[in-house]
């Protein structure tokens, strides 16, 4: 008897473990269940943060595709040539803040003028290479073939150069080469330039 009562004992709890260990497990996928929910939510709640770079390229991109589809006729990225792209930098010149001096103007070539006078606003000839920098960037990210470009075409690069020789000779500012500096100054400019950021198109 007490044979047949330890036998039935042992049988007890040797279905207790297994039911212990059956929960376990199944709270175990439970949570895992959770834990692959909580990942999933997690890229959607918080998307990459994009860099100063990245977030100015993602604008100047869709300002571009606006201006096409605005274009009369309204033009594909497709038929788009260095042609198009020069209309679109003239057509940003509306909204510039610098003043590049004509040649009849008394202060012509004057890098600080004393007066106002009635020149025209224009975008900053660094504004524009930057931008035309980060056009053709996103061009080719955005499945464009790079000898199809029409951000790289060599008559871009004349305008801009056109460009800046002009605004230098208006007023009165040298493009000259930088000298090499020394390293530890390159680091100290690498700072600066990385707490100013480059120059927005539209704010110059």
């Amino acid at each position: 008897m007490s044979a047949a009562v330890a036998a039935a004992a042992a049988a007890a709890s040797s279905l207790s473990r297994c039911n212990g260990s059956t929960n376990s497990s199944s709270g175990s996928r439970t949570q895992s269940q959770h834990q692959h929910q909580l990942q999933a939510l997690i890229p959607a709640a918080c998307p990459p943060v994009l860099s100063r770079y990245e977030s100015q390229k993602r604008r100047d991109w869709n300002t571009f595709g606006q201006y096409l589809k605005n274009h009369r006729p309204p033009l594909t990225l497709s038929r788009c040539s260095g042609a198009h792209v020069l209309e679109f930098l003239r057509y940003l010149d509306q909204f510039g803040k610098t003043k590049v001096h004509s040649e009849i103007c008394p202060f012509f070539g004057h890098p600080h003028p004393p007066a106002a006078c009635p020149c025209p606003l224009r975008q900053a000839w660094g504004s524009l290479d930057a931008l035309i920098g980060r056009l053709r960037a996103a061009f080719e990210e955005n499945g464009g073939q790079p000898e199809t470009n029409p951000f790289g075409v060599r008559a871009v690069r004349l305008y801009l150069r056109e460009v800046r020789d002009a605004q230098a000779k208006a007023r009165g500012i040298a493009y000259e080469k930088r000298k090499r500096r020394k390293p530890q100054l390159e680091s100290s400019v690498e700072g600066l330039t990385a707490t100013n950021g480059s120059p927005d198109y539209g704010d110059v």
